[in-house]
C-alpha cells in the first residue's frame, strides 16, 4: 500500500494533470476543433433534475403573439356541457338546461359588475359566450352583442376588440342570402364568394336570422359600417323577393342607423325612399312620419332649401287630413329656414300664417312663438312700427294664457323699440309694466329697475 504522503502527492499530481487536460480541451474548442477521441473521453454530465410532470391540459388555441390572450379562444372543457357534446348535437332537454344555466351566468356577471368587479364579471360573461356557441349562431351573436354593448359602455377596449373579432369570424362564415354577394367592411372578415349557389328557403331564413343578429350586434359594439353593409344585403334580398314589409323595416333600420351616426346624405336618401313608398300605397300616416324625419335630416345637414321642400309637402299632406293642428308648427319651421336663406319676405308670410292658423285652434304657444319671431324679424329689418304692433298683439295673447313671463318679455321688447325711437316716456311705461311682472315672478327685477333709472337720468 502506498504511504499516506505518497497518496497525497499522487492526488495532487492527478489534479494538476486534470487541470492541464481541461485547459487544453478549452483551447481546442475555442479554435473549432472537436476531436472525436477527446470528446468520447469527456464524462457525460448528469441530467438536471426535472420538475414533476403534470397531466397536459388543452387550454387554449390562442395566438401566441396576442397578449393578453383572447378569452373567447379558450377550449377548456366546461362542466356545463355533456362529455360527448363535441361528437353530437345537444338534445332538446340539454339545450333547455344549458340555456337556463347560461341565463344564470349572465345574472351572476351582472351582479358582479354592479359591485364594480369588472374582471370577475367579464370572466363569467366570457364563459357564457363560449358556451352559447352550443345553442347556435344566432344565440351566440345576440349574446356577443349584449356583452359587447356592456364592454363599450365600460370603456373596455380590449374586450370590445375580442368580441368584434368573433363577430367578424362569424360574418366571414355566412354565405350570401341573395345572388348579390356582400364583402364585409371589417378588417378581419373574409370576403364572400360572389358565385355562391342560390340557397334553399330554410337556409335563406337561417342566414337571414344570423345576419339580422349580426347587424344589431355590430351596432351594439358601435361599428356602423359593417352594420350598414349587412342591412344593405338584407334589403337587397327583401326587394328581390318583393317582401314589401321586410323592405320597409330594413329601410327604417338603415335610416335610423345613418341618422344616429350623422350620415345625413344617406339618411335623407333613405327617408326620401320611405316617403315615396308610403305615398305610392296611400299610407298618409307613415308618409308624414318619413317626411318629418326627412326634413329634420336636411336641417341637420344644413340644407334649409331641401328642408323647406319636405316641410311644404308635409303641409300639403296635413291640409288633406281632418286634423290640421301640426301645420302652425310646420309654418314656423319653414319661416325659420327662409330666414337662414336670407329670404325675409317668405319668412314673414309663414310666421303670419302660423299665427293665423294657431290662434283659432287655441295653440297659443305656437301663436306666441310666431309673433315673437315675427317681431324680431321686423326689428332686424328696421321696421319698428310693424314690430311694435306685433309685440302689442303678443301682450294681449300672453294675457289670454296667463303667461306672465311672456308678457314681461313682450314689454321689454316694446321698451327697447321705444328707446331706439327716442320715445322715452313710452319706453318708461313699458319698462314699468315689465318691472311689475318681474316682481311677481321674482325674476329680472334688477334689469328693469336699471332701465327705468337710466331713462330717469337727465
Amino acid at each position: 500500500m502506498p504511504t499516506p504522503g505518497k497518496c497525497r502527492r499522487n492526488g495532487r499530481t492527478q489534479r494538476v494533470n486534470d487541470r492541464h487536460i481541461i485547459l487544453a480541451l478549452s483551447l481546442l474548442l475555442c479554435l473549432g476543433f472537436t476531436p472525436r477521441a477527446v470528446t468520447q473521453t469527456l464524462p457525460t454530465p448528469m441530467p438536471a433534475a426535472q420538475p414533476e410532470q403534470k397531466p397536459e391540459v388543452k387550454a387554449t388555441k390562442t395566438n401566441p403573439d396576442e397578449f393578453p390572450p383572447n378569452p373567447l379562444d379558450m377550449t377548456t372543457p366546461d362542466p356545463l356541457l355533456p362529455s360527448a357534446a363535441a361528437q353530437r348535437p345537444l338534445s332538446a332537454l340539454e339545450r333547455k338546461q344549458l340555456a337556463v344555466a347560461l341565463d344564470e351566468l349572465n345574472n351572476q356577471a351582472a351582479a358582479r359588475l354592479k359591485q364594480r368587479d369588472r374582471v370577475g364579471a367579464f370572466a363569467i360573461w366570457y364563459r357564457e359566450l363560449r358556451l352559447r356557441r352550443s345553442l347556435g349562431t344566432v344565440e351566440e351573436v345576440k349574446a356577443l352583442g349584449r356583452v359587447g354593448d356592456i364592454a363599450w359602455k365600460e370603456n373596455l377596449t380590449p374586450d370590445v376588440r375580442w368580441i368584434t373579432k368573433r363577430l367578424d369570424a362569424i360574418l366571414a362564415q355566412q354565405l350570401p342570402i341573395a345572388t348579390t354577394s356582400m364583402t364585409p367592411t371589417t378588417s378581419d372578415a373574409a370576403a364572400q364568394p360572389s358565385n355562391a349557389a342560390p340557397l334553399s328557403s330554410s337556409d335563406r331564413a337561417e342566414r337571414l336570422a344570423v345576419l339580422e343578429a349580426l347587424g344589431l350586434a355590430y351596432q351594439q359594439v358601435r361599428l356602423p359600417k359593417p352594420a350598414v353593409s349587412i342591412y344593405t344585403q338584407i334589403l337587397t334580398d327583401a326587394k328581390q323577393r318583393r317582401d314589401e314589409k321586410k323592405t320597409d323595416e330594413t329601410l327604417i333600420t338603415l335610416a335610423q342607423l345613418h341618422l344616429t351616426w350623422l350620415d345625413y346624405p344617406n339618411a335623407t336618401a333613405t327617408y326620401r325612399e320611405l316617403a315615396n313608398r308610403a305615398k305610392a300605397r296611400g299610407d298618409r300616416q307613415n308618409e308624414s312620419i318619413y317626411l318629418t324625419q326627412l326634413a329634420y335630416s336636411y336641417e341637420q345637414a344644413k340644407q334649409p332649401a331641401q328642408a323647406i321642400t319636405a316641410q311644404q309637402q308635409l303641409v300639403a299632406l296635413y291640409e288633406k287630413l281632418p286634423d290640421p293642428k301640426p301645420i302652425p308648427a310646420l309654418k314656423i319651421k319653414i319661416a325659420d329656414n327662409y330666414q337662414l336663406l336670407a329670404q325675409p319676405d317668405q319668412a314673414e308670410q309663414n310666421y303670419q300664417s302660423a299665427y293665423q292658423l294657431a290662434q283659432p285652434t287655441l295653440q297659443l304657444a305656437y301663436a306666441s312663438e310666431a309673433l315673437q319671431k315675427l317681431g324680431a324679424l321686423y326689428r332686424a329689418n328696421d321696421r319698428p312700427d310693424a314690430a311694435l304692433k306685433v309685440f302689442d298683439y303678443l301682450v294681449s295673447l300672453e294675457q289670454q294664457s296667463y303667461n306672465l313671463y311672456g308678457m314681461m318679455n313682450a314689454y321689454d321688447q316694446i321698451g327697447q323699440i321705444q328707446l331706439d325711437r327716442n320715445q322715452n316716456q313710452q319706453a318708461l311705461a313699458a319698462f314699468q309694466q315689465g318691472l311689475g311682472l318681474a316682481k311677481q315672478l321674482k325674476y329680472r327685477q334688477d334689469y328693469f329697475t336699471a332701465q327705468i333709472q337710466k331713462i330717469g337720468k337727465p
